[in-house]
């Protein structure tokens, strides 16, 4: 009996969840497929003097550019051209140095098939990603991977979804193995990403968000009554101790709240000395926002001090500076 249109729009939860089991199976049923011929690929493009040109039709084009942008992201030079438009004079982009990696789900897409022979005229090598080993576009290419999935997520089976999702996938699976081989660092990575949050906190160094106006120095011997007000109007919640233009410690609010409990109507003949931390953390003008947020983070404190080769204070990062 067939369903209503209530009693589906009552199941929408269970169509996504199978959806994405099928599609997750799918992902899984990729790994045996892993032979040779992805090694091959991956050194293939990890030795090539040129670029990566991706390309595809249709929904394997959608594909194929995001692959090309995950590559050239992470190290591997690389950009996605439609098949269609290398008849049109996008064709001179492409030199011997580069090599080509195609993508179509059957192996047998007419607009990709035409544009092959121009490549293999121009002797530049090619990669297929295909479901099908034995089809004309893995016969004319030097490696073709097989991606093969049993069914899409699609229920009528026909709308491409399993087989874009591992198409996808498999691209990224080429992208992490090229990283690992090069070794790609995070510095790397941002260095490709500077206008991303990642890239900023990782290229972003303590010189370019240290405080260094106004700083609230003291000598070590001030008394603790005169220091809460240097405290309180440096607002940072901290003093910092100072002897030939040197640091040699700090205190921060924390430290004179213990202080004034401690030692009481006694807290006013006290010094910054007699409570100073007398190796505070300190870093570089060079030193990045991430080692920063590493030291806070390992030591549970708020702030770190700027200063130079000799020990002269330059400047105060703290918590908040990081937050970009």
């Amino acid at each position: 009996m067939n369903e209503s249109y209530s009693e589906r729009l009552n199941r929408v939860h269970q169509y996504g969840a199978q959806c994405l089991r099928d599609e997750a199976e799918a992902l899984l049923d990729l790994i045996p497929q892993l032979d040779e011929n992805f090694d091959k690929a991956v050194r293939m493009m990890l030795e090539c003097r040129g670029k990566v040109i991706v390309t595809g039709v249709g929904k394997s084009g959608h594909v194929g550019a995001k692959i090309a942008a995950t590559l050239s992201s992470t190290g591997t030079p690389a950009f996605f051209i439609n098949p269609l438009d290398a008849y049109h004079g996008d064709l001179g982009v492409m030199t011997k140095d580069d090599v080509v990696l195609a993508l179509s789900n059957s192996g047998q897409t007419d607009e990709l098939l035409r544009f092959l022979p121009m490549v293999l005229h121009m002797e530049i090598p090619v990669i297929a990603m295909s479901s099908n080993p034995n089809s004309l576009l893995a016969k004319y290419s030097n490696i073709h991977i097989t991606v093969k999935v049993k069914k899409e997520a699609c229920p009528l089976n026909l709308a491409p979804t399993s087989s874009t999702t591992a198409a996808l996938a498999m691209g990224d699976a080429l992208a992490i193995a090229l990283m690992s081989v090069r070794d790609f660092k995070p510095n790397d990575f941002a260095q490709f990403h500077p206008g991303g949050e990642l890239g900023k906190r990782l290229l972003t160094t303590a010189a370019d968000v240290m405080r260094s106006d106004d700083l609230p120095v003291m000598p070590k011997e001030m008394h603790l009554g005169e220091a809460i007000i240097l405290v309180s109007k440096g607002k940072l919640g901290l003093g910092v101790a100072i002897e030939d233009n040197k640091v040699v410690g700090l205190i921060t609010d924390g430290d004179i709240r213990r202080a004034m409990e401690k030692w009481q109507e006694k807290f006013f003949d006290k010094t910054v000395d007699d409570i100073m931390t007398r190796q505070p953390k300190t870093v570089s003008l060079n030193t990045k926002i991430t080692e920063i947020q590493r030291i806070m983070h390992q030591y549970k404190i708020h702030t770190v001090l700027v200063v130079d080769a000799e020990g002269h204070l330059l400047g105060v990062v703290d918590h908040y500076s990081c937050m970009i």
